[in-house]
């Protein structure tokens, strides 16, 4: 019977989906012709959970998609709509194995958070801690599966009709984003992300970051309870300096935290967006939300630790034998030849940002982001294709470069001591 029930679901989803898609193409054909990038951003954030998540990853995803739809990918919204809190209620009831009343004293009926996945309460346990639940919303897992493979089945169409759209399998996109997303369904993989980060933060003796505590008795697949955490984002440069005397230090534990956790840590969180990383109120920082982790093989490190420690002393040999080693290819890679157009690359950069220009932080990001999708581009004309790891790993970088903008603006992270980037 359930069988049937998801099938109805899924061929209702599926008309939901090309019906939206009928909208958008009506307003194209009347004359409302955004930008392709942009029409694509719209129709995926109407077309929601799936679509939106599908957005985040092409944003993150530099080394697959042209620079256009990634920039514009940037402002894929995560946001909708609360649920009602008779509807969140009845999940948690429904997940938990006996009474709310016995395990929560009082649960904050308005949201803190929603996104397309789950909403945020804020609540109490009756042992007095205060905690915050992740509700995964209704019929999430079953939106997600019939979207994905409507993508997948259409991504085999497209490539038997265009076999040179792309060097990579869209199908395998499709492929990695599924388990990706169903892994972010998973509320007992997010929790044991939580354990293991925090087992890694004892183990290297850390204890200025911290991670929220999971309550077992309170979390199952699609409720996950977790201790909250009171303070502010981490480039809330005024409200900083209230919980931390020195914001550059707490930036640079925030740093050398995760430059740990890629050696140390079986994983390292993926997504340090200034909304994942709080300073507290004790002055400790806290990352939070382990939905999206990444796993680098330590040859893999090692190959973008040489390649980060060759961009610094502008050693283009060294830069173009790690890309090689990054980099996956059917055919040998002159390492003279690609050396010689990332110097090409560097020229023209240089007279593009003459040094006696003020450098404006805003305009830090842009150029950190255009100079690496460049550096992209040129592995990829001499035959080189980049895991998507090494795109999730350079997006971190980036976030961090922004961070170093705008908390510590005379820092030079590369000479600088107090950081263990490399090690």
């Amino acid at each position: 019977m359930g069988t049937v029930t998801n099938g109805i679901k899924g061929a209702f989803r599926i008309g939901q989906t090309l019906s939206v898609l009928g909208r958008t193409g009506v307003k194209w054909v009347g004359g409302d012709r955004p930008p392709t990038p942009r029409l694509l951003r719209q129709t995926f954030e109407s077309l929601g959970a799936t679509y939106i998540k599908l957005g985040q990853f092409i944003a993150s995803s530099p080394t697959f998609f042209p620079e256009d739809y990634v920039e514009e990918f940037q402002h894929c919204l995560d946001r909708t709509p609360n649920l009602p809190f008779g509807v969140i209620k009845g999940i948690i009831r429904g997940e938990l194995d006996r009474p709310i009343e016995q395990v929560f004293s009082e649960i904050d009926p308005v949201a803190l958070a929603s996104a397309s996945i789950a909403q945020v309460h804020a609540a109490r346990l009756v042992t007095g801690e205060d905690v915050v639940i992740k509700v995964q919303k209704p019929g999430v897992e079953n939106i997600l599966l019939t979207d994905l493979n409507f993508l997948y089945l259409s991504a085999r169409i497209l490539e038997t009709l265009a076999p040179k759209l792309s060097w990579t399998s869209l199908s395998g996109i499709v492929e990695e984003i599924q388990r990706t997303m169903m892994e972010e369904c998973d509320f007992i993989k997010e929790a044991n992300n939580l354990k293991v980060f925090r087992n890694f933060l004892h183990d290297t003796h850390n204890e200025d970051a911290t991670v929220p505590k999971v309550y077992e008795q309170a979390s199952t697949r699609r409720i996950l309870t977790m201790e909250r955490f009171y303070g502010v984002p981490l480039t809330d440069l005024e409200s900083i300096r209230g919980y931390a005397k020195d914001p550059e230090r707490t930036l640079i534990t925030a740093m050398n935290t995760w430059f740990a956790s890629l050696t140390q840590c079986e994983f390292f969180h993926a997504d340090v967006h200034a909304g994942n990383l709080m300073v507290l109120k004790d002055g400790r920082v806290g990352f939070i939300d382990f939905g999206i982790v990444g796993r680098i093989r330590p040859d893999t490190w090692e190959a973008v630790s040489e390649f980060i420690s060759s961009v610094m002393v502008g050693n283009f040999d060294g830069m173009a034998e790690a890309m090689i080693r990054i980099g996956i290819t059917n055919h040998t890679v002159q390492a003279d030849d690609l050396a010689a157009d990332l110097r090409k690359l560097y020229r023209q950069m240089d007279k593009m940002v003459p040094d006696d220009v003020v450098y404006r932080a805003d305009q830090a990001e842009d150029d950190v982001n255009s100079i690496l999708m460049d550096m992209v581009k040129v592995g990829e004309s001499h035959g080189l294709h980049f895991p998507r790891e090494f795109a999730l790993l350079l997006k971190q970088f980036l976030y961090f470069d922004r961070y170093v903008h705008i908390l510590a603006p005379e820092m030079d992270v590369f000479m600088d001591e107090r950081l263990n980037m490399l090690h």
